[in-house]
């Protein structure tokens, strides 16, 4: 395994991350004996950290962890999550404060290495968007993090980087956050280059510059994009992230990337990890296994070559005229 530095936390994160989510779910839509497995893989391949949250099989995920980490006597770092509810009457503290004291319980510990604002961020709140002033403002979420930061239950914050791109920069250039999880893959690599205007998908706006100048330690999450990119069979689970996304895009962009990669060794998933790897802003890249095995691949990934230029160039010209517009 490999490490990197994760930003302003000054942690070095195992390259591949234990991606502990409903879409791979591993520790969710399997018995306990193949979760075990798959972090039993995790640990003697080097992997130092496992993200969750909350809503990954509604606590599911957290307490499998919680579980079975002791029983494999491993004590990696440990990510998880909360949700705000922009329409509840409590306030954002004491939201925050059921999530995280539930969390906590399930995961059989006192305190987190990281804390993270799992709602997508914008102008504005909706059902599912959290307005970015009702994180940064006094008393807002930014404010509750430092209080649990002071009180050590987490010791370091972060966001996901799902919104638009002059909320995102506005919440790296806030200086409260200490990591961000990045939206970032062959599909759409908008978070880490400019792409051409009216890019048919969300445009993430390059964020990945915005946070190596605010040294923002990244995560990259959706690698596979949900699974399309890794495979043609499809589960069911491949739900697009960001509302614009539709299935049927993302099967034309999936179908042009990999006859963009065709020639490059190993499998699609692999060659997935292996762009995100490519960028050294990168800290680590989330994997979400479905099988132990597929742990064993995305660690295998760590040490393959990068593109080849050929492969690079083929990429370059998808983005630049966006596939096609999906022609």
């Amino acid at each position: 395994m490999k490490y990197r530095r994760l930003g302003r936390t000054g942690l070095e994160v195992s390259e591949i991350v234990f991606g502990a989510g409903w879409v791979g779910g591993v520790l969710i839509h399997h018995d306990a004996d193949i979760g075990r497995e798959a972090l039993r893989r995790a640990r003697a391949a080097g992997i130092n950290w496992i993200d969750t949250a909350p809503s990954y099989g509604d606590g599911v995920s957290e307490h499998a962890l919680g579980t079975l980490l002791p029983e494999l006597e491993w004590d990696p770092y440990i990510s998880t999550k909360f949700h705000v509810d922009p329409a509840s009457e409590l306030p954002v503290n004491e939201q925050i404060e059921r999530s995280v004291a539930a969390s906590l319980a399930r995961l059989g510990r006192t305190s987190v290495d990281l804390l993270q604002l799992h709602n997508p961020v914008g102008a504005d709140s909706g059902s599912r968007h959290l307005a970015v002033d009702r994180v940064l403002e006094p008393g807002g979420v930014a404010d509750a993090l430092d209080d649990l930061k002071h009180r050590g239950v987490t010791r370091h914050v972060g966001f996901t980087a799902n919104g638009d791109a002059a909320s995102l920069e506005r919440m790296v250039a806030s200086g409260r956050f200490d990591t961000a999880q990045v939206y970032y893959n062959m599909l759409n690599p908008s978070a880490g280059r400019v792409v051409p205007v009216g890019w048919s998908a969300m445009d993430f706006g390059d964020v990945l510059a915005r946070c190596a100048e605010h040294d923002v330690g990244v995560f990259v999450i959706r690698v596979m994009a949900a699974g399309v990119l890794a495979t043609a069979t499809r589960t069911g689970r491949e739900i697009p992230m960001y509302e614009s996304a539709d299935m049927a895009s993302e099967e034309i962009r999936a179908r042009a990337v990999w006859a963009a990669i065709e020639d490059e060794p190993g499998s699609r998933a692999q060659a997935a990890i292996r762009f995100v790897l490519g960028d050294p802003r990168v800290g680590g890249v989330l994997v979400g296994p479905h099988l132990p095995e597929h742990v064993s691949e995305a660690v295998a990934a760590v040490d393959m070559a990068p593109f080849a230029p050929d492969t690079e160039a083929a990429l370059v010209r998808l983005y630049a005229n966006d596939f096609g517009r999906l022609s």
